[in-house]
């Protein structure tokens, strides 16, 4: 490939090559990208989630890390960065990139999420209720949340408040509601219409 090509040529050669399915391809045209024009913030987040996705995790955390020291009120790199660490159980790094996610972008749900479960692991639980309950603010008819939630409170020696989580699921997710039954030993009936 020329190096005279210009970024936006380089730039739909890559989006060709993921339409195609070629992932190492793309990653070769972001990295000759980048070589080129090093401040290129789109291609250098495109690059970081092409290692992800090759399983290149500790070369696409350093790739993260490295935008977010230029960019950083970047929140979906933020957020991306914590996902990864949380996949290394680097508990206490993946916490302070999910924090910085919802700092940047605090309509981020999946960030509240991810935070929530990094403070579970950490046994924070007070902390993990704020998040998830953000979670599921933001996210009012998704599962993930009031499921993490029901069990955190158990941790924190609350079944009632599991059990009203449970009797809420029940109205619009009666399998996670009866799979947390089963796996708690609590019951709840259906919330009143």
């Amino acid at each position: 490939m020329s190096l005279n090509l210009s970024q936006p040529l380089w730039r739909s050669q890559a989006w060709l090559f993921l339409l195609l399915g070629q992932n190492k391809s793309a990653l070769a045209v972001y990295e000759r990208l980048l070589q080129r024009f090093p401040q290129d913030h789109h291609a250098a987040l495109s690059r970081a989630h092409l290692l992800a996705v090759l399983d290149r995790k500790p070369q696409a955390i350093a790739a993260y890390q490295a935008l977010l020291i230029e960019q950083p009120e970047h929140g979906v790199a933020w957020f991306n960065l914590g996902f990864l660490l949380e996949e290394s159980q680097r508990w206490q790094e993946a916490c302070h990139a999910f924090e910085q996610a919802t700092r940047c972008r605090p309509e981020l749900d999946r960030a509240w999420y991810g935070l929530g479960l990094v403070l579970i692991r950490l046994q924070r639980y007070d902390e993990a209720v704020i998040a998830l309950k953000r979670n599921t603010e933001l996210q009012p008819m998704s599962p993930y949340g009031w499921y993490q939630l029901a069990r955190v409170q158990l941790e924190r020696h609350n079944p009632a408040e599991a059990v009203r989580i449970i009797a809420h699921l029940k109205g619009f997710e009666p399998k996670v509601a009866a799979q947390l039954e089963r796996e708690t030993g609590l019951m709840a009936s259906m919330p009143a219409p």
